[in-house]
């Protein structure tokens, strides 16, 4: 097993709308479940529960020590009330092979707890958190990947600094972070994300600084999601879960910033709303069938006594959708 750094006290113990989740999965009618985005276990132990002997659980995740810690969890349920567990290594952006490898002719349920989860996230060796200075890598996945966070901020221009700060945080201050970057790394080139924090901390304006939280908060996000392609992997997980699933088979996503949630209720859409006959036609003629019902017209967002005992939810969505 690869060697795993400290791991910072702002990890997330406590799985999100856990009761909302499990309720949304209807298990066990849907007896065939994936849990995408398997984390420390905290969803898939309480799914697993309710699947009881007679169901299946595949669980996903791409860091070795998720996937040993959730093991270990799952492994403590009674053997008796036990479902069949499979755990696979990988990305969720993978979904189709993991599955074909299993194999399995169909899914009935699966969950995308997008929350940055992942102990790789709260690294501290890895340069994925603004609190704590380390090499600025930012790879979810270091044995595959090779391009690091370093290397997109040492050597993209000003105008590509700037669009994937905005695309993937919707930083109002983008341009202007990115014109200061580039004008730090002409002196030397940035390496840590100590560094990296105070270039931004002289980039946004001080009355800006005083609201929103972190001022680098946002820029590390659309670091990490570059770095980790998110947006691409995220479209083509879903895409590939809806396909699997069953007739009747839900997909439960719960994100925790505006890009996610926009790209579930997109794809959620698309699927829905398969028509491309103008809108004056009065019978459809395309002949594309709604292959989704979305449940959530609106997202499902935590109660106020989750937030109170878990800080981190305070930004979550849930979007739930059926297949038709």
């Amino acid at each position: 097993m690869a060697k795993h750094g400290t791991v910072t006290s702002e990890y997330r113990h406590i799985p999100v709308m856990l009761d909302e989740a499990v309720s949304a999965l209807s298990l066990p009618d849907h007896p065939i479940y994936v849990d995408a985005t398997l984390g420390m276990g905290g969803h898939a132990a309480a799914c697993a529960r309710k699947l009881g002997s007679h169901g299946m659980l595949i669980g996903i995740d791409q860091d070795d020590l998720a996937l040993e810690r959730a093991a270990m969890k799952l492994e403590h349920i009674d053997a008796a009330d036990r479902p069949e567990i499979v755990i696979l290594k990988g990305n969720f952006g993978e979904l189709d092979e993991l599955l074909m490898s299993i194999p399995v002719p169909r899914i009935d349920a699966i969950l995308f707890d997008l929350g940055v989860s992942s102990p790789q996230i709260d690294n501290t060796d890895r340069g994925f958190s603004f609190k704590e200075n380390a090499p600025l890598d930012m790879r979810m996945d270091p044995g595959k990947q090779t391009i690091t966070a370093a290397e997109i901020i040492n050597t993209s221009t000003a105008a590509d600094l700037s669009r994937i700060i905005r695309i993937n945080s919707d930083e109002k201050w983008a341009s202007r972070i990115a014109d200061f970057i580039v004008a730090a790394r002409q002196v030397h080139r940035i390496e840590t994300s100590g560094e990296l924090v105070e270039i931004i901390k002289n980039a946004i304006p001080a009355s800006a600084r005083r609201s929103g939280g972190h001022p680098a908060k946002r820029t590390f996000q659309a670091l990490r999601m570059e770095v980790n392609s998110e947006q691409a992997v995220l479209r083509r997980g879903l895409e590939a879960a809806i396909r699997w699933l069953s007739p009747g088979g839900v997909i439960c996503a719960i994100s925790y910033h505006s890009i996610e949630d926009r790209i579930v209720k997109e794809t959620f859409s698309a699927f829905a709303n398969r028509c491309t006959c103008p809108p004056d036609l009065p019978v459809c003629a395309c002949g594309k069938e709604p292959i989704l019902d979305i449940t959530t017209k609106r997202p499902l967002t935590p109660s106020a006594a989750e937030i109170e005992n878990n800080p981190r939810a305070r930004s979550a969505k849930m979007r739930i959708a059926h297949k038709r």
